[in-house]
């Protein structure tokens, strides 16, 4: 993946109705990534998508465009097209007319265009659906043509706002894996936009976690997932044990009066801290031969894992397995110190761990 930076939002601020929906928000785009936007509704991520495409105007910050300021430029005039959740498609057209729309109004000559519809059509596997009726096909045939007409405009940035969100699970994750294929085909950069944790983390080159207007972290799915800046971001990209700690000294934290070896340095000595634990890294054995005792309190049967509740030291921990252990069970736990992850206490409520009821 090229390092070339390619857009530039700068000091980016926006408010509705005197409530402030981003705030201050800088963030770097390079070429040919597939960078996604992942945050809870209201978080700013359609907004910051919307600036980019030339539908919002921020009240502060510039939007650099390849080292041009394009802040004030009108969306058609961007190099840059957006695919939207309800796919916009003319139902009074067919599907080849659906593609040709943005090439007519350019003034494209007819043979440039069919070459170009057929071209698209290929790239997104529906050949031979030109004459087809758009209302007539699945939401996900017309999420297809509305990928096509967007990318025979040969924009450099394609925008998506939450486009698989009308689909089913199974087309879904079907077209997760199109949209990787796509953009390493074409070689553009794709902006996405979700509230799926999963779809960021399957798709993506960078994932930039937002909430309350601001970027809580950024990086590749796998540093946002094991190693998580704050609650928030732990809370928010996968299932989480987060609990008080303090930190002793460097490599030692005390977790509900029990001392664990970690991996951790420079938080201090004595000091509060966040602990994070995967449900995937907590270990289960017999009573005594791990670092607390406890019993499994709940068991739930989730497919590729069981999934338990274990009360252990006045906590209930979260804990997944291939192997289950019945309500009732005694059982001890036990966590390698690499997987254990310590982070500062939140400064700001806007780092705490997500409330699970208002972002179900």
């Amino acid at each position: 993946m090229s390092k070339q930076p390619l857009i530039d939002l700068e000091h980016i601020s926006k408010s509705f109705d005197g409530e402030m929906v981003l705030d201050d928000l800088n963030l770097t785009i390079h070429e040919n990534e597939f960078l996604t936007l992942l945050g809870p509704s209201g978080c700013g991520k359609t907004t910051t998508l919307r600036i980019l495409g030339g539908f919002v105007t921020p009240d502060q910050g510039k939007v650099i465009f390849d080292g041009k300021d394009i802040t004030n430029l009108a969306p058609n005039k961007r190099n840059l097209n957006t695919v939207f959740q309800k796919y916009a498609l003319f139902p009074h057209m067919n599907v080849a007319e659906n593609i040709a729309f943005g090439l007519k109004i350019s003034g494209k000559t007819d043979a440039y265009i069919r070459d170009k519809i057929s071209y698209a059509l290929k790239l997104v596997n529906l050949e031979g659906y030109e004459k087809r009726n758009p209302m007539s096909l699945s939401g996900g045939q017309q999420q297809r043509i509305a990928i096509a007409r967007a990318i025979v405009n040969e924009p450099k940035v394609l925008l998506l706002d939450e486009p698989l969100g009308a689909l089913d699970l199974k087309l879904r994750q079907e077209m997760q894996y199109e949209l990787v294929r796509l953009k390493n085909e074409l070689g553009i950069t794709f902006v996405y936009v979700t509230h799926d944790q999963e779809e960021a983390l399957t798709m993506s080159d960078t994932v930039v976690v937002m909430n309350q207007g601001y970027i809580q972290q950024m990086g590749t799915p796998e540093d946002i997932y094991n190693e998580p800046e704050n609650a928030f971001v732990a809370d928010f990209i996968g299932d989480s044990n987060i609990i008080d700690g303090i930190m002793i000294q460097d490599k030692l934290v005390e977790i509900l009066g029990v001392r664990f070896v970690c991996v951790d340095t420079g938080f201090g000595t004595n000091k509060p801290v966040d602990v994070v634990i995967r449900p995937e890294d907590l270990i289960l054995g017999a009573p005594g031969r791990g670092v607390l005792d406890g019993v499994v309190t709940n068991l739930i049967f989730k497919g590729v894992h069981y999934e338990m509740e274990v009360m252990a030291n006045g906590y209930e921990w979260l804990v997944q397995s291939t192997v289950a252990r019945q309500p009732g069970e005694k059982v001890s736990l036990f966590v390698d110190p690499f997987n254990i992850q310590i982070m500062n206490k939140p400064a700001s409520d806007d780092e705490k761990a997500v409330d699970p009821d208002e972002y179900e």
